[in-house]
């Protein structure tokens, strides 16, 4: 389907969403008291969840990326490898399968082995990993070719030479480095980002791996839990395409379950839910985010579940229910926040936001055993039951509010500098440290690092490709992931932009005015 399709298709069904769910539009709860506890789950929302989710992961798997890909590398750091044809070819193309590492390659015709001939000289550097890549033959000789020199310096990796001839045809060859030619079946016809890596897939991909081997990673600039969680993909799949991007296809698909469970909780009201996380499901930038090997998927996940049990709390009566029932929201809470952070700092800001709905929460329970208080002043009217509520409240309130707060040390601080802490065993794997202290003053200095790199001109804020939030809004500059000469197939050619669907993101602005304005007037 033609993603200009996507646009009409998502405001013809935001508009149906909407006449549906005008009747518990009505039925919204209209004053600030709590909220009926639990989200009133039914049988329609599992049914309305499984199939939205079912059909959004069959999507979000199919193309995600090929399952097997070079896994035998080589590094010719200084040295050199003959790769032999079984008889005498006319080269018209040549491709290598990079693997990682930083480094150069020179390229030699000879049709005797004896007289070399300069044919082409290729540069890995950071941005050439994990993908197939072209090499340029314009400046080599043409002649009836029977060995191929390849010499190496630095600690680049090749996976595997592939060599054609004016028909397209895959010549045979051998080397006296096997790792060059013992995977010739995975020779792509060309590359495409099915097959090889793009935009930031060059870092965090690779630094997913590094992380599962206890090897030095080469992206430092975000906290690790990302690329840990990305590596179980790895493990599980190998070190193909498939492998580093599957966990946050995973995390997209599960955001789905976590906006429904939001809407439902919020709202009570399954149209809302169920709306919410179809425009979820059909929002171009998170389908796109969260099929490419970046760390963004899961501080998001996490985040979204963060939220939904922090409304939990904000919804629940923290004086005349037990602390059983109210502890647990914010420790899960305080968990996905810790997640989130470990993964992002993207995490802080929904902290943030947390402590401040947190807080709000907290002032509102206030305010309520102070009007309680009064009322127990100046209503000789009220009943007996009233009476004894008002005045529990009145009594017990501040008390409530401070065992509740001290418990948030733990969940809010405690918790998530605990995760944070533990994020980066995997990291520090290459390292052995003697004493906690020297790990910890590890972490510390990775912190400042990570702190300097985006506070660099040209790199963390101001790079090429940055775009500030507001941006997105309209849609001013979508990020571009890949050009349209990716793939040359005739007659075809294809870009990969992360933006999001103009027709939930204008609808949203509106809704996101609409409520501010309700919220105000109430």
């Amino acid at each position: 389907m033609k993603i200009t399709y996507l646009f009409p298709i998502t405001a013809a069904l935001l508009i149906l969403l909407f006449y549906l769910g005008l009747p518990d539009l009505k039925n919204l709860p209209q004053k600030e008291d709590f909220l009926p506890q639990g989200s009133h789950w039914t049988r329609r929302d599992s049914l309305f969840l499984s199939l939205l989710t079912l059909v959004y992961a069959a999507v979000a798997f199919s193309n995600l990326g090929d399952m097997q890909a070079p896994q035998t590398v080589r590094s010719l750091d200084g040295e050199s490898a003959v790769v032999t044809l079984d008889g005498e070819y006319s080269i018209d193309r040549a491709m290598i399968y990079t693997g990682i590492g930083q480094g150069s390659y020179t390229f030699e015709y000879s049709a005797d082995g004896e007289k070399w001939y300069g044919a082409a000289y290729f540069e890995q550097g950071h941005a050439a990993l994990l993908k197939w890549q072209e090499l340029d033959l314009e400046d080599a000789p043409n002649m009836a070719v029977r060995y191929v020199r390849i010499c190496g310096t630095g600690a680049a990796e090749i996976g595997e030479v592939a060599l054609f001839n004016a028909y397209g045809e895959l010549l045979p060859i051998s080397s006296d480095c096997p790792e060059l030619c013992d995977e010739q079946a995975l020779i792509p016809a060309e590359a495409t980002y099915l097959n090889s890596s793009y935009f930031d897939e060059i870092y965090h991909a690779r630094t997913a791996y590094e992380h599962l081997h206890g090897t030095a990673p080469y992206e430092t600039s975000h906290p690790p839990l990302g690329k840990v969680i990305m590596s179980l993909g790895i493990a599980i799949f190998g070190m193909v395409p498939f492998g580093w991007r599957v966990m946050g296809a995973l995390a997209g698909i599960l955001m789905l379950p976590a906006m429904y469970l939001l809407g439902k909780q919020l709202t009570k009201k399954s149209s809302f839910a169920f709306a919410a996380a179809l425009m979820l499901a059909l929002d171009c930038q998170h389908f796109t985010q969260t099929r490419i090997a970046t760390i963004d998927s899961y501080p998001v996940l996490f985040i979204l579940f963060s939220w939904l049990f922090m409304l939990r709390f904000m919804q629940r009566d923290i004086v005349r229910l037990p602390l059983k029932k109210l502890l647990p929201d914010l420790a899960l809470s305080g968990l996905f926040m810790g997640l989130g952070i470990a993964s992002k700092w993207i995490g802080v800001y929904s902290g943030a936001g947390l402590a401040v709905a947190f807080f709000w929460t907290i002032f509102r329970h206030m305010r309520m055993a102070a009007a309680s208080a009064h009322l127990l002043k100046t209503d000789k009217s009220l009943s007996d039951e009233d009476r004894k509520i008002l005045t529990l409240r009145d009594q017990t309130t501040m008390k409530r509010v401070l065992v509740i707060c001290l418990w948030c040390l733990l969940f809010f601080v405690a918790i998530p500098l605990a995760i944070y802490l533990l994020a980066y065993i995997p990291y520090f794997a290459y390292a052995h440290f003697d004493n906690l202290k020297d790990y910890l003053t590890a972490v510390w200095n990775a912190q400042l690092s990570m702190f300097s790199y985006h506070s660099k001109p040209g790199l963390g804020m101001d790079h090429p490709f940055y775009s500030p939030w507001y941006e997105w809004i309209f849609n001013q500059r979508p990020m571009y992931y890949a050009s349209p000469t990716y793939v040359n197939t005739p007659g075809w050619s294809y870009a990969i932009w992360c933006f999001g669907n103009p027709a939930i993101w204008s609808a949203a602005l509106v809704g996101f005015a609409y409520t501010v304005f309700m919220w105000a007037k109430r």
